[in-house]
């Protein structure tokens, strides 16, 4: 696989390179900086020399693995979730704020569940503690005929 140095673009008016920085860089690719990069190979690949399809099969095969990782760490992370209705869990909402409650319910926002507990959606990453949520019982009235 070759080394890619620089793109340019003249797009907008200005052209970037290699050594440009980012203001906001995302700390891992997604399937979307994927696509970008494979686009970009194919559009400035040398057409005296492009590259070989055994290549392009192995990049391929490579997203197609990603994108049922992906896929697969999404519905494991829902499947979590759901499990935890009926719980009672404790939050970490900021650095000096904590709460707790039963999960009453699960959504999805962004690709990632959220449980709702008081009536507030969480992140599954501000839990702190679970626990069952204790089963009250109320004694049978005896009924007399």
């Amino acid at each position: 696989m070759s080394n890619v140095s620089s793109v340019a673009s003249t797009s907008g008016g200005s052209a970037y390179n290699s050594t440009d920085s980012v203001t906001n860089p995302s700390q891992t690719l997604n399937q979307n900086d994927f696509l970008k990069l494979l686009v970009s190979q194919i559009q400035y690949q040398d057409p005296l020399n492009p590259k070989s399809d055994t290549d392009m099969a192995a990049q391929m095969a490579q997203f197609t693995s990603l994108q049922q990782a992906s896929q697969s760490t999404s519905s494991l992370a829902m499947i979590q979730a759901n499990s935890l209705v009926g719980s009672t869990v404790t939050l970490q909402v900021d650095a000096k704020t904590s709460t707790s409650g039963v999960v009453t319910g699960v959504q999805m926002k962004d690709g990632a569940p959220q449980i709702t507990v008081n009536g507030q959606y969480y992140s599954l990453s501000q839990i702190t503690a679970v626990a069952p949520t204790p089963v009250t019982t109320t004694p049978a009235s005896n009924q007399t005929n």
